[in-house]
């Protein structure tokens, strides 16, 4: 029950750094308001914060984190962007998500 409630951890945790780094896109790149820095800055101070809510080290959250931070990307460039992912794309997250598996379920040192 642990892995599940890490790795729903995990996706907010992505979630909140995506969409903390998008609203100042929005804001450079597509002329949106610059209002928008304001939830983008709440939203980065929360991934902040939900990275220390996870139980393990902090370099292997990072680690682990990474493998479910581009996952929630690519579903992000699918759900947002409205651009769909290619055969390498899901193949790439396949890696990158048996690498987080790897280092979360692989023995600890402490």
């Amino acid at each position: 029950m642990e892995i599940f409630r890490v790795f729903v951890l995990f996706i907010l945790t992505a979630l909140a750094e995506i969409i903390g780094c998008y609203l100042p896109y929005l804001w450079l790149k597509q002329g949106y308001s610059a209002w928008l820095l304001i939830p983008a800055a709440i939203s980065l101070a929360l991934f902040a914060w939900l990275l220390t809510l996870h139980p393990h080290a902090a370099g292997r959250v990072y680690a682990a984190y990474g493998g479910v931070y581009v996952s929630v990307a690519l579903i992000w460039l699918w759900a947002v962007d409205g651009i769909r992912p290619s055969l390498t794309d899901w193949l790439g997250v396949t890696v990158v998500l048996t690498g987080m598996l790897i280092i979360m379920l692989g023995p600890k040192q402490i």
